[in-house]
Order: C-alpha cells, then sequence, then structure tokens
C-alpha cells in the first residue's frame, strides 16, 4: 500500500466531512467504500487491494489501525510493537515479523493515547509506563521514551474468546484428566492455590479455568492491575482494577489498597491476577483470615523459587523476621500449582505440591504430581502429569467440604 497516497487520501476524507464523529459505523464505511471506488489515483488496484484499502481506512478512523487486522486475527496470541515500523506477532506458538508499520511515529502515538483514555489512564514522558487493556480483554502494556530508546512500545496480550476449560486444557495435554478432576475437588473443598510460572506459560488462562469450579452460591471478589480474568460461572462478583496515579502523582490504587477493601466487602474467596510485590503481604493475611479457597499468581521459574519471591515479596514492604514471613506462607497457601512453557513451546502443568508446614526454618512442600518426560517425537516433547505416590496429608478441607478421603491415599498410576 502506497503510504503517502494513504495519508492523503485519509487526510482528504477527514477534512471533507467530519465523519469520526456525524457517521454512524455503517455510513462510515459505506462513505469510504464510494470514495476509493471513485479515487482515480487507485484506479489501477484490484478489487482485493481496494477492500483492503477501505478497511484499512476504516480502522483508522474507528479501530486500531494497521493494528486492528492483528487484533481481530484469532490465530494471534501476542502482538509487539518495538517502534512504529517494527511490528512483531505470536501465532501458534511462533514469533514473526510483518510488513506490516504504522505511517509514521506520531500516528502510533494517537493509538496508544486512544487506547489508554478508553480505560480512563494517561501515559505520557513523566509517566511512561501503564497496563492497559482493549474492548475484548486484551492485556495492553505501553512504555514510551525516553525509557523505550526505539520509539513507543507495545505489547498486546490477547485472549480468546470463550475462556478456555480445564476440559480445553486436558485435550491440549496442559495436564491429565484424573489431575484436573484432582484440581477441581481441590478448588470446591476451599484449599488456597498459588499458581506459579513464567511469562508466557499460562497462568491467567489455568486460572481461569480453575475458577470455574468455584460454586456459583459465593461471594467472589477478583483484583488486577489490568482485568483480564473472565469468571462467567459466578453471579456474585465483584471485579476490582488498580487505578495509576494522575498527573500531579495522586490518585493512585494499588493491588494493596483494593485487597484491603475487599476484606471490607464479605468475600467467600478473594482472587488476586498476580502479585507482584509488597500486596503479597496483605495476600497472604487475607487467606489466613477466612478467606479460604482464594487463588493467585506469580512469576517464577519452580514452586521453590516462587517461595522465595514471595519472601522477598513480603519482607519489601514490611520489616518482618524471616521466620515470621515463611509462618504466613506455610499457613496460607495449600497447594502449589507450577506451570512451565517448554521448549517445544507447549505449556505444561509441571508440578502440583502440598505446602505441609515448617522444618528447620524452611517452608516444606509434599509433592503430589510431577511432569515426567519421556522423549520426543518430530520435535514435539512426549511426556505428560504423573503422581508421585505421595499422599495428600491434610485432607481436613476435603472432608469438611464432603469429599471421600480416596484423594488423600496413593494411587498406583499416572495422573496423565
Amino acid at each position: 500500500m502506497q503510504g503517502d497516497l494513504f495519508t492523503v487520501l485519509r487526510g482528504e476524507i477527514r477534512s471533507g466531512l467530519d465523519v469520526t464523529s456525524t457517521l454512524e459505523d455503517e455510513q462510515l464505511m459505506a462513505y469510504i467504500e464510494r470514495r476509493v471506488l471513485e479515487e482515480s489515483r487507485i484506479a489501477g488496484l484490484t478489487a482485493a487491494e481496494k477492500r483492503k484499502w477501505v478497511r484499512r481506512l476504516y480502522d483508522s478512523f474507528r479501530g486500531l489501525d494497521v493494528l486492528q487486522p492483528l487484533v481481530d486475527d484469532r490465530s494471534i496470541t501476542e502482538i509487539m510493537i518495538n517502534g512504529h515500523d517494527e511490528v512483531f506477532v505470536e501465532k501458534d506458538g511462533k514469533v514473526l515479523r510483518l510488513p506490516a508499520r504504522f505511517e509514521s511515529r506520531e500516528r502510533l502515538e494517537d493509538i496508544i493515547q486512544t487506547i489508554v483514555s478508553g480505560v480512563n489512564r494517561v501515559v505520557n514522558e513523566s509517566s511512561p509506563i501503564v497496563d492497559a487493556r482493549l474492548k475484548d480483554g486484551s492485556r495492553v502494556n505501553i512504555v514510551l521514551p525516553p525509557i523505550a530508546l526505539k520509539g513507543p512500545t507495545m505489547t498486546i496480550r490477547k485472549f480468546p474468546e470463550h475462556p478456555m476449560t480445564m476440559r480445553d486444557l486436558v485435550q491440549r495435554g496442559a495436564l491429565g484428566q484424573e489431575a484436573a478432576e484432582w484440581v477441581q475437588t481441590l478448588v470446591k473443598s476451599k484449599y488456597n492455590i498459588f499458581i506459579s510460572g513464567g511469562t508466557g506459560s499460562g497462568k491467567t488462562t489455568f486460572l481461569n479455568a480453575l475458577s470455574q469450579y468455584i460454586p456459583s452460591d459465593e461471594r467472589v471478589i477478583t483484583i488486577e492491575d489490568s482485568a483480564e480474568l473472565q469468571i462467567v460461572t459466578v453471579p456474585n462478583l465483584v471485579s476490582l482494577e488498580t487505578r495509576n496515579a494522575n498527573t500531579e502523582g495522586r490518585g493512585e490504587i494499588t493491588v494493596r489498597d483494593l485487597i484491603r477493601s475487599s476484606l471490607r466487602m464479605r468475600p467467600n474467596r478473594i482472587i488476586v491476577g498476580e502479585v507482584r510485590g509488597r500486596e503479597a503481604l496483605d495476600m497472604l493475611q487475607a487467606m489466613n483470615t477466612g478467606h479460604d479457597g482464594s487463588l493467585s499468581t506469580g512469576h517464577a521459574n519452580s514452586t521453590a523459587d516462587m517461595i522465595s519471591r514471595l519472601e522477598t515479596m513480603v519482607l519489601s514492604g514490611a520489616d518482618l523476621p524471616i521466620a515470621v514471613v515463611r509462618q504466613q506462607i506455610a499457613s496460607a497457601i495449600d497447594i502449589f500449582i507450577h506451570l512451565a512453557r517448554l521448549r517445544d513451546r507447549s505449556r505444561r502443568v509441571t508440578e502440583i505440591s502440598e505446602v505441609i508446614g515448617m522444618k528447620d526454618g524452611e517452608v516444606m512442600l509434599n509433592r503430589l504430581y510431577q511432569f515426567c518426560e519421556h522423549g520426543e517425537n518430530e520435535g514435539k516433547i512426549i511426556g505428560r502429569l504423573e503422581r508421585t505416590g505421595n499422599r495428600l496429608l491434610h485432607g481436613e478441607k476435603l472432608a469438611m467440604a464432603g469429599f471421600n478421603r480416596e484423594w488423600t491415599e496413593e494411587k498406583k498410576g499416572g495422573g496423565g
């Protein structure tokens, strides 16, 4: 597409009629189609090429310009803009560079401001980093110069139109049927579960799938930096989202503020989308004060690493002895589920462990499931999540929920 001519034509359309405010979407599309068909400067284009011009012109007024086709493409899971002329996407687990580009740095900045203003956020040179979301719930991270040296940078993490279920995860091989049924029982029994994993390992997707097992008669409060959870089975649901400070440095609402506020909202369960800092202490205290069945996620390379990171998070906001912090973790969290993105780009549950208490000043884990690799076939890892043979030691919540003791007994065979 000839960039200069496109810019000229768009400017003519904009100046010829106040299309951005006076026309309905259908009227705007019809108007652009007529202008493109009548435009002599592109008379030599094919019908398919003219349709692309129409779509691109429409998206430049009502959509996200060159990003709109990428946002609409369900096979693309991540969009990475490193500058106005550098666009990458993740598709089918592979990262590809696209020929798409914004006509200028200023045009990319316009789109960024459109996105952040849509969720009442601000991003500028004095506050150059912001998290936002698109209308479809996709998560957006934006970094502006002078922090971003190449120019405005934007990363869009897309989510499926319909939240993935545990059955979908089983079909994709993330875990086996037995393990899926077992974690379903743990959620219904109000075990406090913490999901750990690296970037892109599927923590939010797994958290969404787990949330479908929360009984529909409970009151649930979700707390996130940028709302992306899609809980559809709980009618009594309150979704809270943080807020950045305004241009005067006032009005910030943090995850920590929201956790404290949520305790006064009579929740049965609290779901913290991700803990990253000092709010870890508030989350642990909420789990320790009668909000059983709470769920959260965090970045880590293993379960042991997640415990260490939680310790660091808590200590960053509280002057407590390390033994007290570890006791908080041991008494608050019942189950750790660790996810990983393997070298074949598949996302798998690689470990499920029970927190069984403290010993010699350390948090002790009882590994219940472990991913076992059995080789490769044409680059695909062959393996499955298998029971270790260890039994669940703390079955009190299962018993209180009315489940029998079979889940605390050793089982032969794998978890699939």
